[in-house]
């Protein structure tokens, strides 16, 4: 596929805000089967924006305003070209190690509950246990934008059997790690006929002699040529578009518009062969 990507995060302040500081995880790097073709990320007001990259390996933005702001738009926009990789995630820029994906946060600590749940799943072969329990979350969990937040952990999600991708994304995690399977959040696209409210979550998990691989709970299925992934982290925190602070402002509102967008599949024999 060649995706477009069209995203914007508008911020309306009821008072002039000062000292405001955005750090943007918005750009995704190329990795075996996901090649940038083009990005731009644009802010629509006075100050600096600094390209980084942080611990995970993420490509990250640092704007900071140079003057009080009352409205600030970040816009986003790119195309990215896929293939398909069966789930398989590689070329990607490793920093850490393995084993860092064992670790818990608050949103992704498993109960009892979450506990007995990664067990009932079939323990022959990991890639099988992955796989089912990708699809007994998708099951077991009903979609619904208002039943949770940003701050809502695992456990929650999990007992009230309702949320969006993050919490079906952190339950997978918190099962896995439990499982003794190093997991990670992933923030990205997902190509859908309509405009969509956010981007979308999903989890990657570490196969012996298979490396990583990609499972999308909410969807029930593997990642495909319709994904593009952004940034990767312990939970949503880690991976999140868009995190910032501020100094006054009064009340804030946010508006987000996404769009993900297949615009025709393409030929990537002539890029393969330039990254030679």
């Amino acid at each position: 596929m060649r995706i477009r990507i069209d995203y914007t995060t508008a911020y309306d302040y009821s008072q002039a805000a000062s000292s405001v500081v955005q750090l943007l995880r918005v750009q995704p790097r190329g990795g075996w089967d996901q090649h940038v073709a083009r990005w731009r990320v644009d802010v629509d007001a006075d100050g600096s924006l600094r390209a980084g990259t942080d611990v995970f390996g993420n490509a990250t933005h640092l704007f900071t305003a140079s003057s009080p702001v009352t409205r600030l738009t970040i816009s986003v926009t790119g195309e990215v070209d896929t293939d398909e990789a069966h789930g398989a995630v590689r070329g990607f820029l490793e920093p850490l190690p393995p084993a860092m994906f064992l670790r818990t946060t608050d949103l992704t600590t498993a109960d009892p509950a979450i506990t007995a749940f990664a067990h009932d799943q079939p323990q022959d072969d990991i890639l099988d246990t992955l796989h089912a329990l990708n699809l007994a979350i998708n099951a077991r969990m009903v979609f619904d934008a208002d039943a949770t937040g940003t701050g809502t952990d695992a456990v929650t999600a999990f007992a009230q059997a309702r949320g969006v991708c993050q919490d079906y994304t952190h339950v997978f995690c918190a099962a896995a790690r439990i499982l003794g399977v190093p997991a990670r959040y992933v923030s990205g696209h997902y190509v859908r006929p309509e405009a969509q409210p956010a981007g979308h979550a999903w989890a990657e998990a570490l196969v012996p002699d298979l490396g990583w691989v990609g499972f999308d709970p909410t969807n029930g299925i593997s990642i495909t040529p319709a994904h593009v992934r952004v940034a990767v982290g312990l939970d949503y925190l880690d991976a999140a578009p868009v995190r910032g602070a501020r100094r006054g402002g009064g009340v804030e509102t946010m508006h987000v518009a996404v769009s993900a967008v297949d615009t025709g599949a393409v030929s990537r024999q002539s890029q393969h062969q330039g990254q030679a």
